[in-house]
């Protein structure tokens, strides 16, 4: 009963400090440009539209927080060029899927911003000659947003966000809103209600990469090395182990053109043996399997 019970415990610790050894892994996400659906020619103090400030500044805050590794958008613009998609700057949910493959991440957002801008209000008469009133000015944000699984291209969550900031005072004037810099957007109450959208989609990006499971690539094989991507910036380390499966051929519909998959075999396992310097790839040797090649998918199970 004992020895059963010491075994079990063992087990148990095992199991914790397995999951820890792989909690550090960081998933990868690409932020697509939001497209502007906006009725104002609205710009920030850099030129971009809301869609493009909105996506950088989600970008920046995923960055921030340290949980993954995010796409640089100088990469996805390249990428979207190689796929003849930079002169439209259109992107689907299949092509942010296939995107996001090329790019070796699990998770694409995608998105328009619907609204942008603010309203006033004046109530008041006149004191002594000057106008003086009651002033009220609300700002309203809005954005469609998508999240894509791009293994499947399928949409796994799709959020209409809205935020509101709004306030009132004296006011003896209503100048015009002229984003100049940065710290003018920041202060107002448009860029405060900004804020407020990305830091909900923000959010939801936790609760979606929390379903998905990790995934690499096998980039290269020679000899018994076997490169896979992502490398040390991902937190992949020396000793781990991970399983790999081969793709097979991929499932077409025939009506609608969109790829609907492929079957997958696990074909073995590998172990890290060193870090490529750059921290975006590793080296790997089999512990069991054999045929590996390029373009094998590698995951903790």
């Amino acid at each position: 009963m004992k020895t059963k019970f010491s075994k079990g415990i063992l087990f148990f610790l095992v199991m914790i400090l397995s999951a820890s050894a792989f909690g550090q892994l960081k998933k990868r996400v690409a932020v697509f440009v939001f497209e502007d659906k906006t009725d104002r020619s609205w710009r920030w103090w850099d030129g971009k539209t809301p869609g493009d400030g909105m996506a950088d500044m989600l970008t920046t805050e995923l960055v921030k927080s340290g949980k993954y590794s995010v796409m640089e958008r100088q990469e996805i613009a390249r990428i979207m060029e190689e796929q003849n998609l930079g002169v439209t700057g259109r992107v689907t949910e299949q092509s942010a899927a296939k995107i996001g493959q090329l790019l070796g991440v699990e998770l694409a957002v995608m998105g328009a911003v619907t609204e942008f801008g603010h309203a006033k209000s004046d109530k008041g008469g006149r004191v002594r000659g000057f106008g003086l009133g009651v002033s009220s000015q609300k700002a309203t944000v809005a954005v469609d947003v998508r999240f894509v699984n791009t293994s499947t291209g399928e949409i796994i969550a799709a959020e209409n966000i809205r935020q509101e900031e709004s306030s009132s005072g004296l006011s003896v004037s209503t100048p015009q809103v002229d984003f100049r810099n940065r710290n003018d957007f920041d202060n107002s109450l448009v860029g405060k209600a900004t804020r407020a959208c990305i830091e909900e989609i923000v959010g939801l990006v936790e609760k979606q990469m929390a379903v998905l499971p990790w995934e690499g690539k096998v980039i290269q094989v020679s000899g018994a090395n076997i490169f896979i991507k992502p490398g040390a910036d991902s937190g992949v380390k020396v000793g781990d182990t991970f399983v790999v499966y081969s793709k097979g051929e991929e499932l077409i519909d025939p009506d609608t053109g969109i790829s609907l998959g492929s079957e997958e075999t696990r074909i073995g396992t590998i172990e890290v043996t060193a870090m490529i310097s750059g921290g975006q790839a590793a080296r790997a040797t089999a512990k069991s399997g054999s045929g590996f090649k390029q373009g094998d998918l590698i995951r903790l199970r």
